[in-house]
């Protein structure tokens, strides 16, 4: 049993967990909100710890990062739990639910990552940030190899756990799943302020790109856009938004989004943010151009081409672009 950090002991055997805002007492024998970090003889375990219910080599572009080595495989990898409680969740299954598990060590995990043209390890599927330990593990092997560390993450995180993980990951996707606390305690049972707080620290730190899945009636008014990228602007006006297409799935059976409202969602989010894309749609333009001169930068059609940008910048006017793009950084 591998014993987890960031918590302290209490009266009675129970345990108080730092891991994230929820900061659960859990008496012997219990567990969190998130499932996986529980109080077994007044010792919290991080029950998940090497356990992986999923893995798979996936595009770097379905993370979705759109402005990180393009066109790259990633070695994805997924346990189970999660600290939020998402009404519409994909990965209930796992997420929500206890799922099969096989144990890989960190030392496995990391000598799959460089294969098969893979760039490294994503940790996602669930939520990452519940499987701390062993992320953070697996993390410090994968940079000594060279290998890159991806998180695909809600961003409920205390600030010292974060910390000292954001030195080894080289790319992170933040869900923004609304900008109305109220969103996040009814429909996530969790909170907004600590996911800007990770999405300001982690922008500061690392290649962030964020995630909004926009579901019908509830989080697609053009005001409630509007303030949401100003915000992330005010951060930084560069970092990629990605609008995902909600579909009915686990407890929630509200009509799919509407592709007019995801296209009106974009054009208010144009007028803040550089970089605005459309996903969880076939056959929409989801190519990247300058948001100086309009030029063709990255081609996405079956497979992603760089076409417009050399050491960094738009081979047309010069202008600065966002993201890791050139092969030599790997």
């Amino acid at each position: 049993m591998k014993e987890a950090v960031y918590y302290d002991k209490t009266d009675n055997d129970a345990v108080r967990c730092f891991l994230c805002p929820h900061r659960c007492f859990i008496r012997p024998g219990k567990a969190g909100v998130c499932r996986v970090r529980q109080n077994v003889g007044g010792r919290l375990i991080a029950a998940s710890y090497e356990r992986i219910s999923s893995m798979a080599l996936d595009p770097i572009e379905k993370k979705p990062l759109y402005h990180f080595y393009p066109g790259s495989y990633i070695l994805s990898v997924g346990s189970t739990g999660c600290n939020f409680r998402c009404q519409f969740c994909q990965n209930w299954s796992i997420a929500q639910q206890d799922a099969p598990t096989k144990r890989v060590s960190s030392d496995e995990l990391v000598g799959m990552g460089g294969k098969d043209d893979s760039i490294g390890i994503a940790y996602t599927y669930n939520e990452p940030l519940i499987w701390y330990e062993y992320v953070l593990e697996c993390a410090k092997k994968a940079r000594t190899r060279g290998l890159k560390n991806v998180l695909v993450t809600n961003g409920f995180i205390e600030e010292q756990p974060l910390m000292e993980l954001l030195p080894y990951i080289d790319a992170m996707n933040i869900d923004l799943k609304s900008f109305r606390n109220d969103y996040y305690r009814k429909i996530c049972k969790g909170g907004m302020n600590a996911v800007l707080r990770t999405i300001e620290k982690a922008a500061a730190n690392t290649h962030v790109e964020v995630t909004t899945l926009i579901v019908t009636g509830l989080n697609d008014s053009e005001d409630e856009m509007n303030e949401l990228s100003q915000w992330l602007a005010s951060v930084d006006k560069d970092i990629p938004l990605h609008l995902s297409r909600y579909f009915p799935n686990y407890k929630m059976m509200l009509p799919p989004t509407p592709i007019a409202t995801l296209q009106r969602l974009k054009n208010v989010a144009d007028k803040n943010l550089s970089y605005v894309y459309i996903g969880n749609i076939i056959g929409i333009d989801d190519n990247t151009y300058c948001p100086r001169c309009g030029k063709l930068l990255i081609r996405r059609d079956i497979i992603p081409v760089v076409t417009g940008i050399k050491d960094g910048c738009c081979i047309q006017c010069g202008l600065k672009i966002k993201g890791v793009f050139e092969e030599e950084d790997r």
